[in-house]
């Protein structure tokens, strides 16, 4: 089992397909590393030999944000919308969709599930 940015990538998959189990690798990331490191797209992670899974880590390492620190930067630029006290930041403050989406109905995925309102009637 090959572990790259500390987390275990499966090994019967493509590498192509592997790599994007690390938080901030998707598709074309993944093709980037394969034609820096210069492995074929059909090679899967058990057919890596030590030497190529090494090139790949490195790959990683020197050149893209992942996992921890990735999430991290993500966190903190939230925190900082915050700090400011911009709309953006209220809104996440207050646990609301950010991006403009309607509240009236549906945003059941930012707001929770629905309270009951003491009183009301159908």
């Amino acid at each position: 089992m090959a572990r790259i940015a500390g987390v275990n990538i499966p090994t019967n998959k493509r590498v192509v397909i592997a790599l994007q189990y690390i938080h901030g690798i998707g598709p074309k990331k993944a093709e980037e590393i394969m034609t820096k490191v210069g492995l074929p797209a059909e090679k899967r992670v058990f057919q890596l030999s030590d030497a190529e899974i090494l090139q790949v880590r490195e790959t990683i390492d020197r050149d893209y944000l992942v996992e921890g620190d990735l999430r991290r930067e993500v966190s903190m630029n939230i925190k900082r919308l915050m700090d400011l006290g911009c709309y953006r930041g209220l809104r996440h403050r207050k646990g609301l969709p950010v991006r403009g989406q309607r509240t009236h109905t549906n945003a059941r995925t930012r707001k929770g599930p629905s309270k009951a309102i003491a009183g009301k009637k159908k």
